[in-house]
Parts: structure tokens; sequence; C-alpha cells
């Protein structure tokens, strides 16, 4: 839906590109394209760690909640930041680590499926994003999140640990 969303955004000029790691999903994804006379919108098999994009091509990277569920995200702020042309944007939002995660929610399916454990602490989303480069960092946790986490896991605590967050950072002009 984020790429209908930026599709009518873009207009009939502009161009989005999808990627999803899972050939059913890809056909889902395309099948809906067609049926919405969605022309600009390209749909591609690959991982988040590695892009199937070519290198400085992009304007902006936008993603809702799947770097959580990555076990390499500085490989994805690296790749991220190779996708992008001078200037570009990431904005994403996700699920991060306010507080030191526990053993027992770290070794957790259930909370690992439900994009927690895979969490990265804001200070680490900092670091890597800087080491991959990455300039104007920010990083807005979603405070009323609190309440819809408290939801998910009633009675554990895990409201104390995890926020959704708004993340922003630009590559610089001169890379």
């Amino acid at each position: 839906f984020d790429c209908f969303s930026s599709a009518r955004a873009v207009g009939e000029t502009g161009k989005v590109i999808g990627v999803d790691m899972t050939p059913d999903m890809l056909s889902k994804a395309r099948e809906n394209a067609t049926n919405g006379g969605f022309a600009n919108v390209d749909f591609r098999l690959g991982e988040i760690e590695h892009l199937p994009i070519g290198d400085n091509t992009v304007d902006v990277i936008i993603s809702n909640c799947v770097i959580n569920l990555s076990p390499d995200k500085q490989a994805v702020f690296n790749d991220a930041f190779r996708t992008l042309k001078p200037g570009g944007r990431l904005a994403i939002s996700d699920v991060v680590a306010v507080a030191e995660i526990p053993a027992q929610v770290l070794n957790s399916p259930q909370y690992y499926c439900s994009c927690a454990a895979g969490a990265a602490p804001v200070n680490e989303l900092e670091r890597m994003l800087a080491a991959a480069g990455f300039e104007t960092i920010h990083i807005h946790l979603k405070e009323e999140s609190k309440e819809l986490i408290r939801e998910w896991f009633p009675g554990t605590g895990v409201e104390e640990i995890f926020r959704s967050a708004n993340i922003q950072a630009r590559k610089p002009l001169d890379r």
C-alpha cells in the first residue's frame, strides 16, 4: 500500500520501486498494481540488505516496520545509502528499543514475529546511520505508541522497552 500511495504522490512522471523477498508477495503486489492501474510502480525480488537497485538512483527510501526484522541492520543502512542519489532521503517508520531488551524477549519467537525482539536501541540506530554515511539524522519517538504496544502484549510491561519511531536521514550532496 505504501508503494501505491507513493505512486500517486510522484505522479505519472515519477517511479516507485517496491522490494519484497517472497515471490508470492511480488505476484500479489504486481496483480494489485495492474488492477489499480499503477503503471509507474515496479516490484522487484530482493532483500533489504541487498537492494536490487543501482547505485545513486533513488530520491527517497521509505520503509514501514521491516528493518527491525533484519539481523544485519548495518547492511540495510549501507545499501540504502548506496542506492540513494546525493541529497537523497531516508524516511522510515520502525520499532525501536528505548531500554535494554531482556533475554526472554530477545529469544522469543512471538516477540520477534511481532517486530519487537529485533528492535535496535535508538543510540545504535544513530551510530549505524552515521557509519553508513548519513547526515541530518533524526529519530522521533512516538510516545503514543506505548499504549498500542501495551495492547499487543498486555500485562508484560514491554511497553516500557519499545516505541514506534519515525527515522529520517539524508545522504550528503557530495557523496
